[in-house]
This record gives C-alpha cells, sequence and structure tokens, in this order.
C-alpha cells in the first residue's frame, strides 16, 4: 500500500511541477484547460493526497485520474508548442 501510495503522490507531483513550467499562453494555444485551472485542479489533488495518505482514498483516485489526463493529453499538446 505504501509503494501505491507513494506512486499516487509522484505522479501527481509531477503533473504539478510541470503545469507550473509552461506559460499561460501555451494552454490557450494548445486549445486546453487555462493554466490556472489545471493548477487548482492539480495543487488540490495534491494536497488531499498530503492530507489523506490512503491511497484507496476517493479525492486521491481521483486526483491520480486527473494528474495522468494532464500527463497524457495537456502535457504533450504543451510540450509540442514549446519544444521543451
Amino acid at each position: 500500500m505504501l509503494l501505491a501510495t507513494l506512486a499516487m503522490f509522484a505522479v501527481q507531483a509531477f503533473a504539478f511541477v510541470d503545469a507550473v513550467s509552461h506559460k499561460p499562453e501555451a494552454y490557450v494555444a494548445a486549445d486546453k484547460l487555462t493554466k490556472p485551472a489545471w493548477l487548482i485542479i492539480l495543487g488540490i489533488a495534491l494536497a488531499a493526497h498530503m492530507l489523506i495518505w490512503s491511497p484507496m482514498s476517493f479525492l486521491n483516485l481521483i486526483g491520480t485520474v486527473a494528474a495522468i489526463v494532464y500527463i497524457v493529453d495537456a502535457r504533450p499538446a504543451l510540450r509540442a508548442l514549446t519544444r521543451r
């Protein structure tokens, strides 16, 4: 269970840090949610995971899904525009 919790936390933290690193204009150009929207979603997910350290918590599962959606959908579009 600890390994699952750490893996979920790592995915959420990676998504949040990556979302912070892109310019707000890139989100609009990529036709994705705005940067503040992604930061709110991922920030709440990360904060909830820090407060509720159980991997099977409903909030942690939703937060991990949101982070995965960011990683597989928004991140490639942002990287294609910024060439990082």
